[in-house]
């Protein structure tokens, strides 16, 4: 199938210290993808890339099959982002509207737009119509930014950093939405997180960018389910990275530990060392930060 979002080799200097190099990645049908790294990484700057809003030095952007870089038409632009709904980490709209008065902001930015659809998601979230922007908790307005990215019908949804800040319930409320809107097989999810505990529950992919390239791209499972943790005296560490390829070790004072990309082999080959399943932000951490042999 068409990927909804597609980056091919995408690059561009930002600054003397900072450039997005080589960058590419794509966005399936179905999928909510975590978009991972630290702060300063790229995960921004790429989005913008991907929405077409700064211009590339080298690559190109597709969305729905059709190239959407900076330099694409602008009526072309503009038709293939009304298939995208963003959603930021703060609530972006004027912090004196009403939540109903939101709509008539939002609304005419989209041909696709649906008054019932608004009404709907507003009673279902809990927001109360008569509140202003201002005076809305954080979680409040991420679901104010999800019903009018719903309300538009977008195919995609771009999230950055979303979820930062949310309590709990608010995060669980968001994933289950996520989940939910890429079940049919037709709709997609980019997003942008510092807290890979809801990539280890929802993703399907997990990319990492560091310093503006990419460093890894898996099936978040390959990550989860397959790979570990494996807790090593320095010895065992010297024996274990020299068997397996591939280990990346983190050394601390008194023991190691080193990422292995098949937890159930390493326990076969090593069964005195324990090896524990790792997380993505084990994985982030260890291929980050660890060295390889």
């Amino acid at each position: 199938m068409q990927n909804l979002l597609e980056l091919k080799g995408i690059s561009r200097t930002v600054s003397d210290r900072f450039s997005l190099r080589d960058v590419t990645l794509a966005v399936e049908p179905g999928q909510i993808v975590g978009f991972v790294g630290a702060n300063g990484a790229g995960k921004t700057t790429t989005i913008r890339a991907a929405l077409g809003l700064i211009k590339l030095d080298a690559g190109e952007v597709h969305l729905f099959g059709q190239h959407c870089g900076a330099d694409a038409p602008g009526e072309v632009q503009r038709c293939l982002r009304t298939r995208v709904g963003l959603v930021l980490d703060t609530c972006p709209f004027p912090s004196t509207l009403k939540v109903t008065e939101v709509e008539a902001l939002v609304s005419p930015a989209y041909p696709t737009w649906s008054h019932d659809t608004f009404v709907s998601l507003i009673n279902r979230f809990d927001l109360d119509p008569k509140a202003k922007v201002k005076d809305l908790s954080r979680g409040m307005g991420m679901k104010l930014q999800l019903v009018c990215a719903l309300s538009h019908k977008a195919k995609l949804l771009v999230l950055d950093e979303a979820t930062a800040g949310l309590d709990p319930m608010a995060r669980e409320e968001l994933l289950d939405e996520l989940l939910a809107f890429v079940s049919d097989d037709q709709h997609s999810v980019l997003l942008s997180s510092h807290i890979t505990s809801d990539l280890d529950r929802t993703a399907d992919r997990v990319i990492c960018i560091d310093n503006g390239s990419i460093v890894f791209d898996l099936p978040r499972e390959d990550i989860t389910d397959h790979a570990g943790i494996a807790h090593c005296t320095q010895a065992q560490a010297a024996e274990l990275m020299a068997c397996v390829e591939g280990a990346r070790a983190a050394h601390h004072a008194y023991s190691v530990d080193v990422l292995v990309p098949n937890r159930r082999e390493t326990l076969e080959a090593f069964p005195e060392i324990p090896c524990d399943r790792a997380t993505i932000d084990d994985y982030l951490r260890l291929t980050l930060k660890g060295a390889s042999k």
